[in-house]
């Protein structure tokens, strides 16, 4: 398959893109590791009906920052799609995040609804707007912690138990990268972890969306969730879907479907954001 890599200059930061395929526009924002690749099956199998767009998020992988890091990272990410979106897309765009990447699409239709018809949040993990949102986001400051006194394994080992992702995050044999390509990506965000865990670990989780907004955008949202409807994760949609009255969809796997089943992780998400 065809792939176009460029790159985008932004105030503070320079974006790596891919695109892939031809038809409407699909922008995919990677979550919390900030890298593009693990999307990659996911992207070529929507590439015979979509343009599918993915990148690095800034400060992440490929998409270094020009500078430091500014004091609000996820309104920089938002301007990023908004960005990306009148550089590569001809109208308005579907756009798909999860975990982390869910934020900065909630955060994206907050600050972008003309440049979106769809935006997928898939299980953000929104402490903020949660009943027991002191306990998660104590969570998320004892995990800093861990991070400052273990170090970077100790504390992913932490979060995935956290998270409830005791099961395979792995993707399927017949979509894993080669293996150069694997051991390169894999190196990338393994030095993404400390970004992560420096910069985005306690504030994003914090955001508070501003749910009126939201529900006045609700025709242009969808509330995705996994299979692990007991998971932390999941729960944040739960109170979104209260607020803006969109029932919450399923798409297969957990917390990484995307990763895990990516082709029956494609053909539902298709339909979902067919304009």
């Amino acid at each position: 398959m065809r792939v176009t890599i460029d790159r985008l200059a932004v105030p503070g930061a320079s974006l790596y893109y891919e695109v892939r395929g031809a038809g409407p526009a699909l922008l995919i924002i990677p979550s919390g590791n900030g890298d593009a690749a693990p999307f990659v099956p996911l992207a070529e199998t929507l590439a015979d009906e979509y343009t599918v767009i993915t990148y690095d998020r800034r400060g992440f992988s490929r998409s270094p920052l020009d500078g430091d890091v500014g004091d609000d990272r996820l309104t920089d990410d938002a301007h990023d799609i908004g960005a990306l979106l009148r550089h590569l897309a001809p109208g308005p765009a579907a756009v798909f995040g999860s975990s982390s990447g869910a934020i900065v699409a909630l955060a994206t239709l907050e600050r972008h609804p003309d440049l979106v018809h769809t935006v997928v949040a898939h299980e953000p993990p929104l402490a903020s707007v949660l009943p027991d949102a002191e306990h998660w986001l104590g969570f998320y400051s004892e995990l800093y912690e861990v991070y400052q006194r273990e170090g970077v394994d100790a504390a992913r080992k932490a979060f995935r138990s956290g998270m409830g992702m005791e099961t395979t995050t792995k993707p399927p044999r017949r979509t894993e990268l080669p293996p150069d390509e694997l051991a390169e990506m894999l190196g990338r965000i393994r030095r993404n972890h400390v970004f992560w865990f420096e910069h985005e670990l306690k504030p994003y989780p914090a955001y508070r969306p501003n749910l009126r907004l939201l529900k006045s955008f609700s025709d242009k949202l969808v509330l995705a969730g996994g299979d692990a409807r007991d998971t932390f994760p999941y729960r944040p949609n739960t109170v979104l879907a209260e607020h803006t009255g969109n029932a919450i969809v399923h798409l297969p796997g957990g917390h990484v479907g995307y990763v895990t089943h990516p082709e029956e992780f494609a053909a539902a998400l298709r339909e979902i954001v067919r304009p």
